[in-house]
């Protein structure tokens, strides 16, 4: 009777708790999940295609339609794309780009392009930042108004992701990289929205003390959504090396790390999104911690991209990359409730793991018990 007396008063306590924050969204939120493999085999660049790299395929994309999902995120590598800085963009890598763009848009999804290259650009085997000498924000610049030209005609592309998780980034160069090439591709495009990431991995914990001056960016077609990445493990990496007790976490941490990131946009009348998040799929208590995070994020209109899913996976203990017998992974029975196509279901429709977790009684029950 105590452990479940105390459940309920923590559970209350987070739920009055977020009473008090205010949304400042002026667009929907949306929600969908990252289909990896096309950014793979960074170590070997540009590699060769379905042995260091590969791009998801049609069966990837039905069962994730299967579940709801409407917005898929497609991760890729600059120096695959554009083999050398400044010049022509890789066509065998934009056939394989249109052809997965195409497929989405034949069955009603959404796309994310996101340039998953952590702000640096790698020349022999040598990474040199985006915004200094050697690689600087002409060359970030000319890539992408290439490819907002090259992508333009689809319909279905929501969002390009300017760079993703960039770090080691001075913050006035980072400001001033993003700012031009923001107007460089609304040359080519003024209808896609922009995904701003910050410094420092574009962590939403820390973002004020990293990236508070990109609140000053401008964009002519007033589409810039900031993307933070959010974690629950101690050292914010997403890599999980402890389970829930030993990692010292509570069920609270998800929702503690992103309201400095809503405050802040709240604070700036900015709209924002959670462009990675992703929990362990054998530990429970990091489940209900990912479940106190969605009803946060989803209260305050603020949409995300869960990481990850992808056939080469394999056993990546984030993946919601489905079993072979085609099992649901418990991540996505968690998070499918709230994907575009599945809210106002029933709930029972959707298999939430939240419910069987608090009818077993299972919530926090190793931390109440250490208490």
């Amino acid at each position: 009777m105590k452990k479940l007396f105390a459940i309920a008063i923590l559970s209350l306590l987070i739920v009055l708790g977020n009473l008090s924050y205010i949304s400042a969204q002026t667009i929907e939120p949306k929600y969908g999940i990252t289909l990896c493999g096309a950014e793979f085999g960074e170590h070997n660049l540009p590699g060769t295609l379905n042995i260091d790299y590969t791009y998801p395929t049609t069966t990837d994309i039905d069962y994730f339609v299967a579940k709801g999902v409407d917005l898929i995120q497609l991760p890729i590598k600059w120096e695959r794309i554009q083999r050398v800085l400044g010049g022509d963009l890789e066509q065998s890598e934009l056939f394989y780009i249109h052809q997965f763009i195409k497929e989405c848009k034949e069955r009603n999804i959404q796309v994310n392009i996101v340039l998953q290259n952590f702000g640096k650009y790698r020349i022999n085997c040598v990474d040199y930042i985006v915004g200094e000498s050697e690689v600087t924000a002409w060359h970030l610049k000319d890539f992408w108004v290439k490819m907002a030209l090259a992508l333009k005609s689809h319909t279905n592309i929501y969002a390009y992701s300017i760079m993703a998780e960039p770090s080691d980034m001075q913050s006035c160069i980072w400001q001033n990289t993003l700012q031009y090439v923001i107007n460089g591709i609304r040359s080519a495009d003024r209808t896609t929205h922009l995904l701003i990431e910050g410094n420092n991995y574009s962590n939403a914990a820390t973002w004020v003390s990293f990236n508070d001056e990109l609140k000053y960016l401008q964009d002519p077609s007033n589409k810039l959504l900031f993307n933070a990445h959010c974690y629950f493990d101690a050292d914010f990496s997403g890599r999980y090396k402890k389970n829930f007790i030993e990692d010292g976490a509570s069920l609270e941490v998800g929702v503690e790390r992103v309201k400095p990131f809503i405050e802040w946009l709240q604070k700036n009348n900015l709209n924002g999104f959670i462009g990675e998040f992703g929990v362990p799929k054998n530990d429970e208590n990091w489940l209900a911690t990912m479940y106190h995070f969605l009803s946060f994020i989803h209260s305050q209109k603020i949409g995300g991209c869960y990481w990850a899913a992808g056939q080469w996976w394999k056993d990546y203990q984030l993946s919601i990359q489905p079993e072979k017998n085609f099992n649901d992974q418990p991540q996505l029975q968690l998070f499918s409730k709230y994907f575009n196509k599945n809210q106002g279901q029933k709930e029972s429709s959707i298999k939430p793991i939240w419910a069987r977790l608090l009818s077993e009684k299972k919530l926090l029950h190793s931390k109440i018990e250490k208490a």
